[in-house]
């Protein structure tokens, strides 16, 4: 039960919930208009299995049909720095809050087709005292969340969920990291000026793998910059 209460702030902080943001704020985001700012996206998230390659290894996130408000969340950390990663800060700087409302407007409905409900996940017998308590958050399905912004993790890939997590213990790196106060109390302990883990990485990778192997919305849609 102790394992099962630690891992709900854990993805509480993947969200990016612990300060409403300006870009939360925007209002009128419209898809239309995202799709026509799309194109700096388009490079990395609209090719399938696309991997980055700094500053660290791992495929890209599936943005189409995450939830809009997440996505607004996710952007404007990136903007603000919360969220260390070079190639995202830049384009999230050039960003209005209206750009941002419209872009994630646009990927929330992208790529949708009316599919039948998703079922309910069987956590596994190795992770269900990590993984009760977040279907609180997250849903039975790991897919509809119970907050918009928090977000849709199920079918995401493994690598970058496992790469999220272990930004939120990383320290002195100027590309890698990810400032959250509710993730880093989570990840690590602090004591006589040393830094402990809470969890291993192989716990991470578990969790990770999981959820990447659910049925969900998330998704990669194939898109030509020559639209």
């Amino acid at each position: 039960m102790k394992k099962a209460l630690t891992l709900l702030p854990l993805m509480l902080a993947l969200a990016g919930v612990c300060t409403v943001t300006r870009a939360q704020e925007a209002k009128g985001g419209d898809a239309g208009r995202g799709a026509q700012k799309a194109a700096m996206c388009i490079g990395c998230h609209g090719i399938t299995g696309y991997q980055a390659s700094f500053p660290e290894v791992y495929k890209v996130p599936k943005i189409s049909g995450q939830g809009a408000k997440y996505l607004s969340a996710a952007l404007d950390a990136y903007r603000k720095g919360d969220r260390k990663h070079p190639s995202m800060r830049a384009i999230a700087a050039s960003l209005t809050d209206q750009d941002i409302a419209d872009l994630s407007a646009y990927y929330e409905q992208h790529g949708k087709t009316g599919a039948a409900e998703l079922p309910e996940a069987k956590l596994p017998d190795a992770l269900k005292d990590k993984l009760t308590a977040c279907i609180a958050c997250h849903g039975p399905t790991f897919s509809k969340p119970l907050d918009p912004t928090y977000p849709r993790l199920a079918g995401q890939h493994a690598d970058y969920l496992y790469a999220a997590l272990k930004g939120y213990a990383t320290d002195g790196n100027p590309h890698i990291g990810r400032a959250n106060a509710v993730m880093r109390g989570q990840l690590v302990v602090e004591a006589d000026g040393k830094k402990k883990l809470n969890f291993t990485n192989d716990e991470l990778r578990q969790v990770s793998k999981w959820l990447a192997s659910l049925p969900g919305e998330l998704k990669t849609v194939e898109q030509s910059r020559l639209r």
